[in-house]
């Protein structure tokens, strides 16, 4: 039941006001997806429009809270994906449906396109290789060019650098309002949300599952583990198998720079790869940053995202030696993602017919850019083990709401109510959809997702009172002052 906005919260400390729809005890889904990160987003999306009947559940009070909400915001070609690999295929099948979908959605693709710069004679050494794999993988386009045409290309590259190798199809994406608008168009064809709910068990007798949560039982048909950092917990909880994969966190730390640095490189500037990460990238934004990260350092906890002074330093560093200019730039934001690594490379995609279980673990790096091919994935397993659903007879494309820098923003139409956020130029209008749309935001971390509140020069300083205002009743951590973490 939707309650009032004014309606007192509860003595509990539940929120005043109902967000996500109820559940009827014994109502069997067709299928429960655990985890609303970017892989769970479009997971639901892909059910959703086979016409199956979706319930989402996420542990967190919002969608794209773990791993999702802290990457580099890069739509990658799977150049560099090892050739044959699940995550190439993936990733190859994620590019061209988004190609075909962004517009539809509203998602802004900006097609800036990459250079691979060597800067040592061992890393020279290894682009003839790159390209090699990229047309292995059926990246044709990728081509080794002169340290004089890249500097052409970017002039404001620093010196030493020994050759480059050009990617024209890497591209800048929204990494928010993607995976928003696959949930959204889930939920146009009939998905359900729950937020803050956590799958604690799970029983399967034959023909359905049992999910024992912190809401209450679920009840389906098939089970879905995106689960992203607590992948491997969910998999052990329902499948009893606790030597399938381990998650060994993986933090990556950013430094944004202020809008004034994003004209100084159109491009995305990747290093040479290593067995382990992609490397530091310097690379615009579609929200008109600059951004320089990540890092990739392992540790225990999936939940510290925390950032490391010496760390950000560093990063500064390594930014204004790839790109000198930046030195005249501030810095404006500052924030870490996880990345849900495993013990191995590869994806873990585990399936499991005779119990009707389906797990996508271990989705690094690449998560965005695979998502709507590992999406694929699931709608196939679907179909192999027998299921018949009968799809939407039309298809509904919600928009997405427009954040980036590039497309007609809010505060360019009339009648928006004028301005919250001045550095980031947010309508009021766009903060009451936010708080009061088919999946409101429940915590400041999903408001800044949704509309990029606080992200600016003043992270919040200015407008965090007036949003305390909005959103009163609204949040379970009622907002009072400005935030104290910064975030990109």
């Amino acid at each position: 039941m939707t309650r009032q906005v004014h309606e007192p919260p509860f003595p509990d400390g539940r929120l005043a006001r109902d967000t996500d729809p109820s559940v009827d005890p014994g109502h069997r889904f067709d299928v429960i997806v655990i985890g609303a990160g970017v892989v769970g987003c479009a997971v639901a999306r892909r059910l959703a429009l086979a016409g199956a009947e979706v319930l989402v559940v996420e542990k967190a009070a919002d969608i794209l809270d773990g791993a999702s909400k802290g990457n580099s915001a890069i739509l990658h070609t799977g150049f560099d994906a090892p050739p044959g690999s699940l995550e190439q295929s993936c990733i190859a099948e994620g590019y061209a449906e988004f190609l075909d979908i962004h517009e539809r959605l509203n998602l802004p693709l900006v097609r800036s396109g990459a250079l691979v710069v060597a800067w040592t004679p061992e890393q020279e050494a290894r682009l003839d290789g790159i390209v090699e794999q990229a047309h292995r993988n059926d990246v044709e386009d990728v081509v080794r060019i002169s340290i004089e045409e890249a500097g052409n290309r970017e002039p404001g590259l620093g010196p030493g650098a020994l050759g480059a190798v050009s990617v024209p199809g890497e591209s800048l994406v929204d990494p928010w309002s993607t995976p928003f608008a696959y949930l959204l168009q889930a939920m146009a064809h009939g998905t359900r949300v729950l937020r803050g709910c956590v799958v604690e068990n799970g029983s399967f007798d034959g023909g359905c599952w049992t999910l024992q949560t912190n809401q209450g039982e679920l009840t389906t048909t098939h089970v879905v583990n995106c689960a992203g950092l607590y992948g491997d917990l969910v998999h052990r909880a329902l499948s009893g198998d606790e030597a399938e994969f381990h998650i060994h966190p993986r933090k990556g730390q950013f430094v944004v720079y202020d809008k004034s640095a994003c004209a100084l490189s159109s491009s995305i500037l990747l290093p040479v790869p290593t067995e382990t990460t992609k490397g530091i990238v310097v690379c615009p934004t579609v929200f008109g940053n600059l951004l320089v990260g990540p890092t990739a350092e392992d540790q225990e906890s999936r939940d510290d995202a925390s950032v490391e002074a010496d760390t950000l330093a560093m990063l500064k560093r390594e930014g204004e030696r790839i790109l000198p200019a930046l030195a005249g730039h501030a810095v404006t934001a500052i924030y870490a993602g996880l990345r849900p690594a495993t013990e191995r490379k590869e994806y873990r995609v585990l399936e499991d017919a005779a119990r009707n279980y389906l797990c996508l673990g271990g989705i690094r790096s690449t998560g965005l850019s695979a998502a709507l091919g590992l999406a694929n994935i699931a709608a196939r397993w679907l179909t192999d083990g027998g299921s018949a659903f009968v799809p939407p007879r039309a298809i509904d494309w919600p928009a997405a709401p427009a954040i980036s820098e590039h497309g007609e923003r809010d505060w360019m139409r009339a009648g928006n109510d004028g301005m919250v956020c001045h550095c980031e130029l947010v309508t009021r209008r766009e903060v009451l959809a936010a708080l009061d749309g088919p999946l409101p935001a429940r915590s400041l971390a999903g408001l800044k997702r949704r509309t990029r509140v606080t992200m600016g020069r003043c992270q919040g300083f200015y407008c965090s009172a007036e949003l305390a205002d909005l959103a009163a009743d609204r949040f379970e951590e009622p907002l009072a002052r400005a935030p104290e973490e910064a975030t990109g």
